[in-house]
């Protein structure tokens, strides 16, 4: 089982503990031990950080999916795993995320989504994950 992720990348700190919960039950209880991630925004950055921790106490595997050729200057990609879609260098540079977005739909068993408004590119990609029957686990916009 193969998990994604797509939420704003305004999303608030306070989900945090939500998201951290969501994903250790993923792994405890639905054995999913590959995540991609992205690496544009605030619920990326959750992500990747709650993971990171989880991958003390778990064997995970977790990648950054790439939506353009990483500069050398990039401090992101020191010590983390990262992936690159084959053929994204070819396309268009604002085409780039909507075509990692796609790829990570297609290679995921599971979308994790943090989506507060209809609109936007995590409403877009958690609806497309939607229709291609992929199941989707929506963090609470409201924490209690």
């Amino acid at each position: 089982m193969i998990c994604t992720f797509f939420g704003h990348r305004d999303a608030p700190d306070a989900i945090r503990p939500r998201l951290r919960e969501t994903l250790a039950d993923l792994i405890e209880r639905q054995d999913v031990r590959q995540f991609y991630v992205g690496n544009q925004g605030n619920f990326d950055a959750m992500a990747r950080s709650v993971l990171e921790e989880l991958q003390t106490t778990h064997e995970i595997r977790y990648e950054v999916v790439l939506a353009y050729m990483p500069q050398k200057t990039d401090p992101i990609f020191k010590n983390i795993p990262t992936v690159l879609p084959e053929g994204i260098e070819a396309v268009p540079r604002r085409f780039a995320i909507e075509r990692r977005n796609r790829w990570m739909i297609e290679r995921s068993d599971i979308v994790v989504a943090y989506v507060t408004r209809s609109f936007g590119g995590a409403a877009k990609f958690r609806d497309i994950a939607r229709k291609q029957k992929k199941t989707i686990i929506e963090i609470e916009t409201h924490i209690k």
